[in-house]
């Protein structure tokens, strides 16, 4: 695991840089984030060309992790995971569960730490030793320090490993070319960044040269076994969800399997997914056909459902506006009937109008009579736990864990859901929910609480049936 004190440490460059070593080295190589952040694992797929998938322990709980990430793995397989935040920071910024350090703690990854230490002398030292001690479970294994002229690392490197009997594999030199760019949410989106990709082999280049990279190689073969019952697939506890399951897709007379079609959002501006979220629906017999309200004139033919997920559709308003015969197909769909699940971005683009930060406003697809717009501001941020009144889409009583970050709000963000925060206990209705129909800003979970992709599939099976 690439973890570090504090968010802006420089994780995301060291992680990359690494991965496009062990790829250029032949490993048979993926990635996981930790946390439930969409782009960083996007960078690795896109950019890289990696498999990346989240892992989280607040999402799935301590076993239902471990089986996560032992799901489909190779023998030989190395893995990399990059940390969120800092070390230690969980729910609240204060409780371990959904750290970094849980993660690595659940899975037995040694941790290399990378300490920024632009502005810092001899307090580095004094610094680590902090995170050291509190390292109960001794999984940090080395250091990599950024921003660090090579001479001032000739001098502080022996005296480092002296002073706390920890492995220092190298340093970064302060390369303001080489940092990728930042916005409101997370990081900038992988086809905005001009030559990304050789920006990242000149990141490995120069890793090459100043981190021992087969060092760092030895503290990864030396991870302990991990020990489990299984491997099939991720699980919650099972307070929290109903005991539900799938039914096999029915035949046609001549014994083709039919499968109901449901309709994702997939683009420049709906592009956040859960990759375990799409295997549930898979799993759950559904059939996912992939479309662009930005760029089709036409919604996919023959689709029982619909699934709008995140991204950045204020970015994109006014090209989703000019597509006004996709605008009226999705009203005309949903309105009609179509199962749909909206999260977020997708939420967004079902209000009747969205302005912008400079006060433009656009035209949306208008199922929601609502207005949404920038505030400027972070409105809603962390992990939550929903449970939903009706039980439409989850079973009476059971909850499915979500995350939000959004800047922009809404003029009716819904009532059908509470959402309670887990840390503080504190909850806010949320939420739009109908026998056919999801909408809301929280990014869900499905593996916290399969039911919601099962009836999320059994509804479009039934849609099907009734057309």
């Amino acid at each position: 695991m690439i973890a570090a004190p504090k968010s802006g440490s420089g994780k995301t460059t060291i992680t990359c840089g690494l991965l496009q070593i062990f790829k250029e080295n032949g490993e048979d190589i993926s990635s996981c984030k930790c946390g439930p952040d969409y782009i960083d694992p996007m960078f690795h797929r896109q950019v890289l060309g990696i498999p990346a998938r989240n892992l989280d322990t607040f999402f799935t709980g301590e076993e239902g992790t471990k089986k996560l990430f032992l799901k489909d793995r190779r023998e030989d397989e190395l893995v990399v995971m990059e940390g969120v935040m800092g070390l230690y920071d969980g729910l609240g910024g204060i409780r371990e569960e959904g750290s970094s350090y849980h993660l690595a703690k659940v899975t037995q990854t040694p941790i290399i730490l990378v300490v920024d230490a632009k502005g810092m002398g001899r307090s580095v030292i004094p610094l680590i030793a902090g995170f050291l001690a509190y390292d109960k479970a001794h999984l940090i294994r080395g250091v990599i320090f950024n921003r660090m002229s090579a001479a001032y690392y000739e001098i502080l490197r022996s005296l480092a490993e002296e002073e706390l009997g920890i492995a220092v594999l190298g340093y970064f030199p302060e390369n303001k070319d080489l940092q990728i760019a930042s916005r409101h949410l997370g990081l900038c989106m992988p086809g905005e960044l001009e030559d990304l990709q050789g920006q990242i082999r000149v990141t490995a280049e120069k890793l090459r040269e100043t981190v021992d990279i087969s060092k760092l190689l030895q503290i990864a073969e030396e991870a302990e076994p991990l020990e489990i019952d299984s491997t099939e697939g991720a699980s919650q506890p099972k307070k929290e969800c109903g005991e539900e399951a799938a039914e096999e897709p029915e035949s046609t007379e001549d014994g083709e399997t039919m499968h109901p079609r449901i309709a994702v959002a997939r683009d420049e501006a709906f592009c956040f997914y859960y990759e375990e979220n799409l295997r549930l629906l898979e799993q759950a017999g559904a059939e996912l056909v992939f479309f662009s309200p930005l760029h089709d004139r036409a919604l996919p033919e023959n689709i029982h459902g619909m699934l709008l997920g995140g991204g950045y559709p204020e970015l994109y308003a006014g090209q989703l506006s000019e597509n006004d015969v996709m605008r009226t197909a999705i009203r005309e769909a949903v309105t009609g009937g179509l199962p749909t699940v909206a999260e977020c971005g997708g939420f967004l683009y079902l209000h009747t109008t969205l302005t912008d930060r400079e006060g433009h406003s656009y035209p949306m697809a208008g199922v929601l009579s609502g207005k949404c717009f920038d505030t400027r501001k972070l409105v809603r941020f962390g992990y939550i736990e929903l449970e939903e009144s009706a039980g439409h889409f989850l079973p009476q009583g059971s909850r499915i864990r979500a995350h939000e970050f959004h800047y922009y709000d809404s003029e009716d963000n819904g009532a059908d859901c509470i959402a309670y925060k887990p840390a503080t206990g504190r909850n806010y209705p949320c939420i739009h929910v109908g026998e056919n129909h999801w909408y809301g800003f929280p990014h869900l979970y499905y593996p916290s609480c399969p039911e919601f992709a099962e009836r999320f599939a059994e509804k479009a099976k039934k849609f099907l049936h009734n057309r």
